[in-house]
């Protein structure tokens, strides 16, 4: 079938209710889309070869290569070996960030001082479990649709996240550069201003170019 506003073949469309996990696999030239449904969301994403999830996306190696902290259209998410793993075809956000990983409980009792207060970290276990990986396999994240600003000196706001920038709809669209094993956290955080102490859902898309 055809997906509204998609140009291709869509092959899986699912709705990730506000603070939940996803996960899919993606092959080798399939698209996936994230759609930012209300605006404001932040998605923390991180992804692995299906063939061997022992290599899994590298921020080192993507930020060495896109030579800049937020990605947008056109840059390559490259894997621990450097090899590409999706390519941003569209996205209607930009300047996605790269630094500030996943929240957790203990990072939410860390700097909030709150407890029993589950983050991505724990949405990214339960997305993992699905293909038999664990805590050894959570790696630096991308979060889409989400500011952390780098002031002069390489100073960080005194809330670190701010407030996303984007609109009801903004999506990014990652073509598979290899068979992958994609996971997104749909980001639960009420302690910073990262989903402007909302949560709302998101929709993962995946599809075939025509």
């Amino acid at each position: 079938m055809t997906g509204d506003g998609v140009p291709g073949t869509v092959l899986r469309r699912d709705e990730i209710p506000a603070g939940a996990p996803w996960s899919g696999k993606v092959a080798a030239g399939e698209v996936l889309r994230i759609v930012d449904l209300e605006g404001c969301q932040a998605a923390d994403f991180l992804c692995y070869s299906a063939a061997d999830p022992e290599e899994r996306y590298h921020a080192a190696n993507t930020l060495k290569a896109a030579r800049t902290l937020g990605l947008g259209r056109g840059h390559v998410l490259y894997s621990d070996v450097a090899r590409p793993m999706f390519t941003i075809i569209a996205d209607t956000c930009g300047n996605h960030d790269t630094i500030g990983g996943c929240c957790s409980a203990p990072s939410n009792a860390m700097l909030y001082g709150v407890t029993d207060c589950p983050g991505c970290r724990e949405n990214f276990l339960a997305g993992l479990a699905k293909f038999g990986l664990g805590r050894r396999d959570i790696v630096a994240n991308i979060n889409f649709f989400c500011r952390i600003p780098v002031h002069e000196q390489y100073q960080l706001s005194d809330t670190v996240f701010e407030a996303s920038r984007s609109s009801p709809g903004a999506y990014v669209d990652l073509r598979a550069e290899m068979d992958a094993l994609a996971v997104i956290s749909n980001c639960p955080q009420v302690n910073n201003p990262c989903n402007e102490g909302d949560p709302t859902a998101l929709e993962a898309v995946i599809w075939r170019p025509d």
